[in-house]
């Protein structure tokens, strides 16, 4: 069963350790770096603890740690809506743990932080996170042409969202 704790539940070195792989880091920004060494983990956590990367979590199975995700919400215009992002480490892959995750991280986001709207942006070249947001209720809303650059490649960009159904009616 997938659970989220705080960060601190994972030690550097389990971070580290599934984050030092570049299939997971080329569908990342570029802040998140490869090769990911133990400083960069040590320097996340104190980044997590600082609440500079708003609600960051670990991704747990029983006690194993197999990823983090996190939920930014958004301020100023934009107060009624959250990014989430998400990882996980890919002995972990395609058993339904990013899913649950994001149903997860949704949960969260609508529950304790009363937002109307949730996005994710996902790489053009993903189409396995494409089709996990999918699958946890997100809709297309939009493809970004050519919006981003990762690894000397322009990609575009595809936005999808979830509206909170409790607030929605209030809003629209």
């Amino acid at each position: 069963m997938v659970t989220l704790k705080e960060i601190q539940a994972a030690s550097t070195s389990e971070i580290q350790q599934l984050a030092n792989n570049p299939l997971i880091a080329q569908n990342l920004k570029d802040v998140f770096p490869h090769p990911y060494a133990l400083a960069n983990a040590e320097e996340f956590l104190a980044l997590a603890k600082q609440g500079v990367l708003g609600h960051v979590f670990g991704i747990f199975v029983d006690d194993t740690f197999i990823g983090v995700c996190r939920v930014v919400p958004q301020g100023d215009i934009y107060r009624n809506n959250a990014e989430i992002g998400y990882w996980i480490g890919q002995p972990y892959w395609g058993k339904g743990y990013a899913t649950a995750t994001v149903n997860l991280l949704t949960a969260f986001a609508f529950n304790e932080l009363k937002v109307l709207r949730i996005f994710a942006g996902v790489f053009g070249s993903n189409k396995a996170s494409m089709r996990v947001l999918e699958k946890a209720g997100y809709t297309l809303e939009a493809v970004l042409k050519s919006a981003i650059v990762k690894n000397g490649v322009v990609l575009d960009e595809y936005l999808y969202r979830v509206f909170n159904p409790d607030l929605q009616k209030t809003w629209v």
